[in-house]
């Protein structure tokens, strides 16, 4: 049994209902003035290697710096945001 998917539900079901459009330009704007810088898939793929999933979290490296850590994502229109570095 996985004991942290009680809150990752909650977790994911907090992000979602935030959703206001599901234009991606307006979508992306209302994040990046939350979290601030924001990544498409496309984007994410770019910057950082994906390590796993457990949603509403995506473990990954940063291509550039080499530095591990943790983005949240929203489903639809799929955004990565709120980037962590571990340790």
């Amino acid at each position: 049994m996985d004991i942290t998917e009680p809150i990752r539900r909650l977790g994911v079901a907090v992000i979602n209902s935030e959703v206001e459009s599901d234009n991606p330009e307006t979508e992306r704007s209302r994040l990046e003035k939350k979290y601030g810088k924001v990544w498409d898939t496309e984007e994410l793929t770019r910057d950082f290697e994906v390590q796993g999933f457990m949603a509403p979290y995506v473990m990954v490296c940063s291509k550039e710096s080499g530095k591990e850590g943790l983005l949240e994502f929203q489903h639809n229109p799929r955004f990565y945001f709120l980037f962590e570095e571990r340790g």
